[in-house]
């Protein structure tokens, strides 16, 4: 902390010293994992966003380059906000973390760069590297700042893939194997097929999720984007709308 001011002018005697916290003292980052795109963003101890940084993944790109690439993302956000060590850096990705090893699970649906991505920021930067389902941040931002509140709530997140967060008891519930959010693999489906460990498309994923709301968009004469790109799937809803 660090004297920011003074009080108490109207009063008789010294004024009170106000104090504040040092923002610059440290920073933390925030890594957003896609399956096409990294992006980055570099705060300081208040919260402030002082660096933003975002790179494509091309399909097809080799695993270990994407890895690098992530690797100099960070370390050129961090240097154009001035950190010269970080303090904390926090992962959002999609998937399973696992309880047990707090790594992300293997799935057939999801790179396996993102995993490689964490422990080797892990293993270069030597700080405290926190890993975390996207949704479950989301949810956790809206408890905080939204409209979550000190409630129960459950959020559904609908885009290239589907997922829910739950909050019960003002706590995030993640469930015993780290799983309670993944309602893509509910066993509903216009097929009668059921989805497998690896492959929601035969579950509620396959109904909701952005490729399929492209589909019916282009089944009524509605122009989409790429179906992999959620951004795509809101616009043809509002476009319906």
């Amino acid at each position: 902390i660090e004297v920011v001011g003074e009080s108490g002018e109207a009063r008789r005697g010294p004024n009170a010293r106000v104090y504040g916290i040092v923002a610059h003292r440290a920073y933390v980052a925030g890594f957003d994992v896609r399956i096409e795109s990294i992006g980055v963003e570099i705060a300081d101890l208040l919260g402030h966003t002082v660096a933003r940084a975002e790179l494509t993944v091309e399909e097809g790109a080799d695993p270990a380059r994407i890895v690098e690439s992530g690797i100099r993302l960070l370390r050129g956000a961090a240097r154009k906000a001035g950190a010269g060590e970080l303090h904390t850096v926090a992962f959002g990705a999609p998937g399973l973390i696992d309880p047990v090893t707090g790594r992300l699970s293997s799935s057939g649906t999801l790179p396996a760069w993102h995993g490689d991505l964490v422990d080797e920021v892990r293993r270069r930067l030597g700080v405290p590297v926190l890993l975390e389902n996207e949704v479950n941040l989301a949810a956790v931002a809206e408890q905080r700042a939204g409209a979550g509140g000190e409630g129960d709530f459950v959020l559904l997140w609908i885009g290239g893939g589907v997922g829910a967060a739950i909050v019960l008891d003002g706590r995030l519930r993640r469930g015993m194997a780290g799983g309670a959010g993944e309602v893509g693999f509910l066993p509903i489906s216009d097929s009668g097929r059921l989805p497998t460990a690896t492959d929601c498309d035969n579950g509620y994923h396959g109904l909701v999720g952005s490729r399929a709301v492209c589909a019916l968009a282009r089944a009524h004469g509605i122009a989409t984007g790429p179906a992999t790109d959620a951004g795509a799937a809101a616009a043809a809803v509002r476009e319906a709308l």
